[in-house]
C-alpha cells in the first residue's frame, strides 16, 4: 500500500515492520493537531495493510515528545485557518477528538505497537507512548505529567493510574516530578531500557521478533488483554478522567490567563522553575 508523504510525520516500512517518526525536532516534537491527525490517517492504512505486522511510533532527534504544541507557528497557523468553536463546547469538542478518541482508537488498533522513547516524554507525548502495547526507552528518557502544576488534574488521556498502580500515579501527579528511565522499568511504566545509542535498533529487533508470530493470533492477544484491561475499568476510568479535566478547564484558564498564549506558557514555566525543572512542556 502506498502511504504518501505528511508534513508531520515520516513513515519507512522494513519488512513487516512499519515505523512512524513524528518529525518536528524543532519543537522537541510537541504535538499538533495536523500531526495528530496524520497519525491517523496512517495507522487507518496499516490496519488493511497485510505486509504490516507491527508498527512502531517514534520521535525524531533528541526528543521523544515534549508535549502538546500549545503555540508554534504551524500550530497557530492551523488555529486561524480551522478555528474551533468558542466557548467551552469547542474547547470540549476539540480535546476530546484530539486527546482522547483518537488515543482510544491507538490503543485498541488491532496491530501492535511499540513506542520508541528518547529524551522527553511529557504530558501528551506520555499520552502517545501509554497508548502504544509496548514501550522501549533509551536510558536518558524522562517520563512526567504535570498537569497539576499548570492547575489541571492530569492529562486528557489520564492511563498514568492504570499504567503504574493508583498510589504511586498519585505521587507523580501530586509533585510533578519526573520518572527516570530506570525507575519507569521498575515500576512498570516501560518493558526495556537501552542504550540510546541501541534504542532504534534494539526497538527495531524486538519489533521483528513479534512479526515472526501469527498476526491473527496476536492481534486476539491484544484484544484479550485490552478487553480484560476494559473488564478492569480502565475504559470507564478514562471517560471518568476526562470528564474531570474538562471540568477544570475554567479554574486552568483563570489560573494562566491567556492559557494558550505566551503569556499561560511563561507562567507554567516559572511555576516549573520553582522546582528546578527546566524545560517546560
Amino acid at each position: 500500500m502506498t502511504y504518501g508523504e505528511y508534513s508531520a510525520l515520516l513513515v519507512d516500512q522494513q519488512d513487516a515492520v512499519l515505523k512512524v517518526t513524528v518529525n518536528r525536532p524543532h519543537v522537541l516534537n510537541a504535538q499538533s493537531r495536523i500531526m495528530r491527525e496524520e497519525l491517523d490517517v496512517v495507522l487507518d492504512i496499516a490496519v488493511d495493510d497485510d505486509s504490516v505486522r507491527v508498527v512502531i511510533i517514534a520521535g525524531a532527534g533528541e526528543h521523544f515528545s515534549a508535549g502538546h504544541d500549545l503555540g508554534s507557528a504551524e500550530e497557530m497557523e492551523d488555529r486561524k485557518e480551522r478555528p474551533i468553536q468558542p466557548g467551552y463546547a469547542g474547547a470540549y469538542k476539540r480535546s476530546w477528538e484530539l486527546n482522547v478518541a483518537n488515543t482510544l482508537r491507538w490503543r485498541n488498533f488491532p496491530k501492535p505497537t511499540i513506542a520508541q522513547v528518547q529524551g522527553y516524554c511529557i504530558m501528551g507525548g506520555l499520552i502517545l507512548a501509554t497508548a502504544c502495547d509496548l514501550i522501549v526507552a533509551s536510558d536518558d528518557a524522562r517520563f512526567s505529567d504535570r498537569t497539576v502544576r499548570w492547575g489541571g488534574p492530569h492529562v486528557q488521556y489520564a492511563s498514568l493510574p492504570w499504567e503504574i498502580g493508583f498510589r504511586r500515579a498519585k505521587e507523580y501527579l501530586f509533585t510533578g516530578d519526573w520518572i527516570s528511565a530506570d525507575e519507569a522499568q521498575r515500576i512498570g511504566l516501560v518493558n526495556r531500557v537501552v542504550s540510546r545509542a541501541d534504542l532504534e535498533s534494539e526497538t527495531m529487533a524486538l519489533a521483528e521478533r513479534i512479526a515472526l508470530q501469527d498476526p491473527m493470533a496476536v492481534r486476539l492477544a491484544k484484544m484479550s488483554i485490552n478487553m480484560a484491561q476494559d473488564e478492569a475499568g480502565f475504559h470507564n476510568g478514562i471517560m471518568s478522567s476526562f470528564h474531570v479535566y474538562s471540568s477544570a478547564t475554567g479554574y486552568r484558564r483563570e489560573m494562566n490567563k491567556e492559557e494558550d498564549g505566551p503569556t499561560g506558557i511563561a507562567r507554567a514555566r516559572e511555576r516549573d522553575a520553582r522546582f528546578g525543572d527546566n524545560p517546560s512542556a
